[in-house]
C-alpha cells in the first residue's frame, strides 16, 4: 500500500516534472531530452495509471511484462497464402518449410519466415536485349551456319525447392538466363541448320529444356522448366538474302529430284511389264517351236516307217503330196502328148497377169 499511496494520484503534484514512464528521470536530464518526447512520456504514464490504478507497484510491473511477452509471442503467428510456402528461418538458418494456412515460427529475432511463391511460372527471353531489341549473339551450328535464336524459357519453384531456391542461387532469373544460353549454343552447336528452321524445332526444345534443368538439378537450385518455346530462328540479317536464295536452290533441287522420282516410279513399272511381255512372248514362241519341230520329227519317223515297209509306193505319196503343194496354188497348163502336129497356143501374158494377180 506504501507504493500506492507514493505513486498515486495523491502523490501527481511531487513528482519531478520530466519524471519517466517507470518513474525514473530521463537519461541524460531534461537538457538531454526533447520537450516532445517528454509530453509524449508523460501521457503514456498517465494513460497506464488509468488502466493500472495501483500504479506502477510490483504487480503492475508483471502484468505489463506479460502483455508485452504475450504480444511478443503473438508476433509469430503467420499466414502462408495457397501459392507459397513458407521457409522459416532461425538466426538466418532454414530449419522447417510450412504448408499454406495458419502457421506459426518463433518471435523475431529467434525466427523469422521467408514466403516465396511456388505456383506462379516465370518467363525468361533469351537471345534479345529487352531494352535495345537487339540480338545479343549469333550461334554457330553443326554444319557451320551463322544462325540467330530467340527464345523464351518459362519456369517456377519446385513444390520441393523452396528452401534451394532461396539459399542456393542469388540471382534466380540471371542464372537462368545463362543457362539457357549455354544450353541453346550447345545444342545448335551439334545440329544442322536446315532441320532447326523446320521440322527439329519441337526437337530443339525438348533438348535444351532437359539440358537446363540437368544443369539446374546439378546447382541444386530448386528451379523446374516448365517449358521452352523458340520465337525465332532465322540467319543473320546481314546474309539473309544470300541465305534465302540457298533456300531457294535447295528447294528447286527438292522439287527436281520428286519430279525425277515420280517419272521414275512411272517409267520402271512400265519397262518392267514391257520386258515381262517379250519374255513371255519368247516363251511361248520357244514352246511353239519346240512343238513344232516335235511334230515334224514325228511324222519324220511314222514316214520312215512306212517307208521302211514299201519304199516305192511312199515315195510316190510323197511326190505326189510335194506337187500337189507346189501346184495347188499356181494356174496350169495340161498338154496331151497324143496332139501331134498341133501347134499349142498359150496366152502368156495372160496367164502372167492372173499369176500376178494371186500373188
Amino acid at each position: 500500500m506504501g507504493g500506492k499511496s507514493s505513486n498515486g494520484s495523491g502523490s501527481k503534484n511531487n513528482e519531478p516534472k520530466n519524471q519517466g514512464p517507470w518513474g525514473q528521470p530521463p537519461r541524460g536530464g531534461n537538457n538531454n531530452t526533447p520537450p516532445e518526447l517528454d509530453e509524449l512520456l508523460r501521457k503514456s504514464q498517465q494513460k497506464l495509471k488509468q488502466v493500472l490504478p495501483g500504479g506502477f507497484g510490483p504487480l503492475g510491473f508483471v502484468i505489463v511484462v506479460a502483455l508485452l511477452f504475450i504480444g511478443w509471442l503473438a508476433t509469430g503467428i503467420y499466414i502462408v497464402q495457397p501459392a507459397e510456402q513458407g521457409v522459416v528461418l532461425r538466426f538466418g538458418k532454414a530449419v522447417a518449410t510450412s504448408l499454406p494456412g495458419i502457421n506459426y515460427h518463433l518471435p523475431y529475432p529467434i525466427e523469422t519466415v521467408l514466403t516465396p511463391n511456388v505456383l506462379t511460372v516465370r518467363q525468361t527471353s533469351v537471345g534479345t536485349n529487352a531494352r535495345t531489341g537487339q540480338a545479343e549473339s549469333h550461334m554457330l551450328t553443326g554444319d557451320e551456319n551463322i544462325v540467330d535464336v530467340n527464345f523464351t524459357v518459362f519456369w517456377r519453384i519446385k513444390s520441393d525447392g523452396a528452401t534451394d531456391y532461396l539459399f542456393n542461387v542469388q540471382q534466380p532469373s540471371v542464372t537462368v538466363k545463362m543457362i539457357a544460353e549455354s544450353a541453346i549454343r550447345e545444342i545448335v552447336g551439334r545440329s544442322n541448320l536446315q532441320p532447326i528452321l523446320t521440322q527439329a524445332r519441337q526437337r530443339t526444345e525438348e533438348d535444351v529444356k532437359a539440358l537446363m534443368q540437368s544443369s539446374l538439378d546439378g546447382y541444386v537450385s530448386g528451379i523446374e522448366i516448365t517449358q521452352v518455346q523458340l520465337q525465332k530462328v532465322e540467319p543473320p540479317a546481314e546474309v539473309i538474302d544470300a541465305f534465302n536464295d540457298v533456300q531457294a536452290a535447295v528447294i528447286d533441287q527438292e522439287r527436281m529430284v520428286n519430279e525425277a522420282q515420280a517419272y521414275s516410279n512411272q517409267v520402271i513399272p512400265q519397262a518392267e511389264g514391257n520386258a515381262q511381255q517379250i519374255v513371255q512372248r519368247a516363251e511361248a514362241y520357244k514352246q511353239s517351236v519346240v512343238a513344232e519341230a516335235a511334230g515334224q520329227a514325228a511324222r519324220f519317223i511314222s514316214v520312215y516307217n512306212e517307208y521302211a515297209k514299201a519304199p516305192e509306193v511312199t515315195r510316190d505319196r510323197i511326190y505326189l503330196e510335194t506337187m500337189e503343194k507346189v501346184y495347188g496354188r499356181t494356174n496350169k497348163i495340161i498338154l496331151d502328148s497324143d496332139g501331134n502336129g498341133v501347134v499349142p497356143y498359150l496366152p502368156l501374158n495372160e496367164l502372167n497377169k492372173s499369176n500376178k494377180g494371186a500373188n
